[in-house]
Parts: C-alpha cells; structure tokens; sequence
C-alpha cells in the first residue's frame, strides 16, 4: 500500500528520471526541475543528469542563483569522499507560490505550495448545499483561497498561478469546461473566469489527471516513467502517466474510463448516456441500488455517504441483498480494469479516491475475474497498489500543474534579465 503522501520525506519532489529520459524543455528549466527531483544536487552529477558538459551547468547556474530561484549548499558527503565535499544546488522555497484547489460537489480543498514542492497550508471548504452555479462556484474558489493565504500569511501579490481540478470533461489547453456535474451548462470558459475571480492566472484539468500528477511528483509514481491511476470517488476517473508526463489525448478527452461503454442502453449516466462504467460502479450507482437492500423511507434524505456506509455494514453483516450490489459492482470494476490492462499494458495501476475503503473493489474475487478477462499471454500480471490518501493529495496535483507553468516562465531568459 502507498504511504500517505502527507508522510513522504520532503527528499525533493517530482518524476525520478533515468540519465537518458530527457526534460521536454529549455535547459534552465530542466536544470531547475532536476534539482527540485532531487532535493540537493552537485553540479557534476547535475551534468550527468542532464548529458551536459559541466562547463554549461556552471555558465548557467549563476543566472538562476542571482534570480532568486538557486542557493548552494555543501553537499553531502559520498562514501569514501576525501577533501572538501563539493557544494550542492537547492531551489529556494521563497522564490514563488502557487495555489491548486480540487472542486468537488460537496467540498472543495485547497494546498499553498512553494517553489520546492513544498506544502505551506492546506484549507477545505464544506458545501452543506452544493450549487451548480458558476458565479458561486467562483465565489467560493476566492474565499477558500482567502482563507488559504491568511492562514499561511502570504500575500496574493507573491502567489505566481493556480491550479484547479474538477471531475468532467476538460480542456486544459483553452481552459474550457464541456461537461461537468458541478456546472448547470456546457462549454464554459471557467479557467478564464476563475483567473479573474482569484487575481492570478489559472489553468484547469480533470481532476484524475491531477491526482496522477501527485502520484508522479510524491507518490510511487515517482519511480515509474508508465502507470496507471484509477480514481473511485462520486464519479470514476482515470489518469496515465506516459514518459515520466500525463497523456491527455489529441482533444485532450483521453482517458474517461468512467465513460467507457459496459452495457449496451444500460443503466443511465450522470453525462446523460446509458451503459457507462461509472453507472455501475460511482457513488450515485450503489445509492441507486441500494434501495433493494436498505429501508431508504428514513434514509433517502441522508447523504449519499450515510447510505453507502449503511449498505457497507450491511453487506458486512451478511445480508445478501446488499452483498449482491458489491458484488455486481466489483464485477464491473473487474471489466473495466481489464481493458485498462489490455489497452495499456501498465507496470504498475494505482487504485485511489476516497471509495477505496469499500474493499468489494479491490477484492481477491474481484483481481481473479480481471485476470480472467485480460488477454491470456505468458506476461506477468500488472502490479496493484491501493491508495486511500486523504483529500488533499487532488489539490496537490492541482498545484504541481500550476507550479510546472511557473517554473516555465520564471525559467525564460528575458524573465531571469
């Protein structure tokens, strides 16, 4: 199981690249970007890294240093080390801030990250009575933003970007929101309006997206150049990781494995179409079911929650109605991982989101019907993790993509002058 990213040692943050997985970008911001991976780094295994020659580190690394964004250190010493230890290269914390929030239906969370990756404050806001309005929906964006700075004691004016994630269908590049369960409408530029209401420009994306983005920048992504992570929290999402990067798709709509179709005109979707993975398998699905095996006459104004939980003990104790709505459930769940494995042929699929509590989902049963289902070869199984981290692991990835395109900008030439 993935320690909770909370605990990881702050050990620098970002993809574990091998000598030859270049950095798709200038030379300056890969030279930032490997030293933020590595914590600390001498200028001759930075070199290494980086397949240049030393003399070009050195020509460089005085330009970021007097800019602000590198400091030195000694660094520590090798096995076997005489002399005088070499000085190591850190990027500094206080050289910029970013914001990333998760949007959600019921609470949204927000993560201040510094320019090392590191966390300075965390802050959520509860919706008792969620809106699918996009003027509050702005609204509470600012405030809870608010509340994240005053806690950490950061002025707006020193935070570079923002990030934010949210579940449907996304276009980060334009910034345009298609479909989302949190909006009353399609086709809104929701970036454009979140950076007005914020004061700092923002990019969206998928939120599963995101969390893969944590799980390549804390987790044990880290290590893996491919992987695969699959999100069960309201709705199922998914995310891949390809070169040490997300792969999003030419439209960028890539990777809707919720989306998949399981059931020819089955049970309806919340995206308005039938048969869809999600229907079978998301939070709203089992409320749907579960009012074979529960008495909902006093439970149907509960939250969703309450009624999942109720049908978990339930189905815990034995009654076969409630067990048999797990038990369906993880037989979707077993399909659709199959396709994921045959499409993709990951080394590694990380199950994560808050619904990972429900074991029917990762079950023994549940592993060896996907086994059944997968293309029958001589290859070794995929490796599963299961991954229950707390919530703010989404906007943490929400602030790792704002952070990449600061980085980018405080890295061009005519910004460093």
């Amino acid at each position: 199981m993935l320690p909770d990213l909370a605990t990881i040692a702050p050990q620098g943050c970002g993809p574990i690249r091998s000598g030859a997985a270049a950095i798709p970008a200038p030379l300056r911001q890969q030279i930032v970007e490997s030293v933020r991976a590595a914590g600390a780094i001498a200028r001759v295994d930075l070199a290494k890294q980086l397949d240049v020659s030393p003399a070009t580190i050195t020509s460089l690394v005085p330009e970021l240093i007097g800019n602000g964004l590198l400091a030195e250190d000694l660094a520590p010493v090798r096995q076997g080390q005489r002399g005088r230890p070499p000085t190591a290269l850190r990027l500094v914390p206080q050289a910029a801030y970013v914001v990333g929030l998760k949007l959600a239906e019921f609470r949204h969370t927000a993560v201040l990250m510094d320019f090392a990756g590191g966390t300075v404050a965390e802050a959520a806001w509860d919706r008792a009575n969620p809106q699918r309005d996009i003027g509050q929906l702005a609204t509470e964006a600012r405030q809870l933003v608010d509340r994240l700075l005053t806690q950490a004691g950061i002025p707006c004016s020193l935070v570079l970007r923002a990030g934010v994630g949210l579940p449907g269908f996304i276009d980060h590049r334009t910034g345009t929101v298609h479909w989302s369960p949190l909006l009353p409408d399609g086709e809104v530029a929701l970036a454009a309006r979140l950076s007005t209401a914020l004061g700092v420009p923002t990019t969206i994306d998928n939120d599963a997206n995101l969390l893969t983005l944590a799980e390549l920048w804390f987790g044990h992504g880290r290590a893996h150049s491919d992987f695969v992570v699959v999100t069960i929290e309201q709705g199922i999402g998914m995310g891949l990781a390809l070169g040490h990067g997300l792969y999003r798709g030419e439209n960028a709509f890539g990777m809707e494995l919720g989306h998949t179709k399981v059931q020819l005109d089955g049970a309806l979707c919340r995206c308005g179409q039938r048969g869809c993975l999600e229907a079978y398998i998301s939070d709203y699905a089992l409320v749907r079911e579960a009012s074979t095996a529960l008495d909902l006459s006093v439970r149907e104004a509960q939250p969703a929650q309450i009624i999942l939980d109720a049908l978990h003990d339930q189905a815990k104790a034995g009654n076969e109605a409630a067990r048999s709505i797990f038990r369906r459930a993880g037989r979707y769940m077993a399909l659709g991982l199959a396709n994921v494995y045959n499409l993709f042929d990951p080394s590694l699929i990380i199950l994560s989101g808050g619904r990972m509590r429900y074991d029917y989902l990762y079950a023994d049963e549940v592993l060896a019907e996907m086994a059944t289902q997968i293309i029958q070869t001589n290859r070794p199984p995929p490796r599963f993790e299961i991954n229950a981290w707390g919530e703010t692991g989404w906007s943490r990835g929400a602030a790792v993509l704002a952070l990449t395109e600061a980085t980018a900008t405080l890295c061009i030439p005519e910004v460093l002058a």
